[in-house]
């Protein structure tokens, strides 16, 4: 008889991806990242862990958005208080907060509780093509060159 494999906090191992959002479309890129984030790439995936990776995005400033989606798109905030809705459009917000588009569009795609707030917390985006996680991806080249050698 054959026991249902359940997954452990001690069986995830977590892999960085490094995704260049040059003249990708924004809704399409981040699904991708939300299913990498989530680990629902993963033989190993359940719903109540977190097993998946960290994604770094570089180049966030280069997103591209179809139709009228630039000039018409908005965000929308409120502060709580009667009257306080704020709105930004995608135009503005893309000149004062770069990657704020690209992060709005990838949370709501996550689970909206604490678990989906942990996964949010491995996502990394850049406005532009320099990002400070360069070691991680150096230790997973230098790792498999170093058993050749």
């Amino acid at each position: 008889m054959m026991k249902t494999y359940s997954t452990k906090a001690s069986d995830i191992k977590r892999e960085w991806h490094l995704i260049d959002a040059t003249g990708q479309t924004l809704g399409r890129l981040a699904s991708h990242v939300a299913t990498l984030l989530k680990g629902k790439h993963k033989p190993m995936y359940v719903p109540h862990l977190d097993t998946g990776d960290f994604v770094v995005i570089i180049n966030a400033a280069k997103i591209k958005v179809g139709g009228k989606k630039y000039d018409q798109k908005m965000y929308y905030s409120h502060s709580q208080y009667p009257s306080g809705l704020k709105t930004i459009s995608f135009a503005k917000l893309a000149v004062r907060h770069p990657t704020g588009s690209v992060e709005h569009a990838i949370r709501g795609m996550l689970p909206h509780n604490v678990l989906g707030r942990a996964m949010f917390k491995k996502l990394k985006v850049y406005a532009n093509g320099s990002h400070p996680h360069a070691a991680q991806f150096r230790m997973a080249v230098g790792s498999q060159a170093g058993s050749e050698a």
